[in-house]
């Protein structure tokens, strides 16, 4: 089969994280584009996480300096970021 034709579609919408507020506990409410907000719990990722430069993001004052880039979450210059995704699906 050989392909003529590409469909490529130019008005798809992304989502991004329009807004994040710090709950506590290392949970953060996102609010992404589309209206769509989540509460994000991010401590059971960062207490099972192996790696000494995830496990850091387990100081508070640490996991609370986050920025949102490019309509992402965004820790220490991509230090720690996460797939939107996951986000929006609230599954890290």
């Amino acid at each position: 089969m050989k392909i003529t034709e590409e469909y490529i579609d130019n008005n798809v919408d992304f989502i991004q994280i329009k807004s994040a507020r710090y709950i506590g506990d290392f949970a953060i409410r996102v609010s992404f584009s589309d209206g769509f907000n989540r509460l994000v719990d991010f401590k059971p990722f960062l207490e099972i996480s192996l790696h000494p430069s995830i496990r850091t993001y387990l100081d508070e004052a640490k996991f609370k300096n986050y920025e949102i880039v490019d309509g992402n979450l965004n820790w220490n210059d991509y230090d720690l970021i996460f797939p939107i995704e996951d986000l929006y699906e609230g599954k890290l």
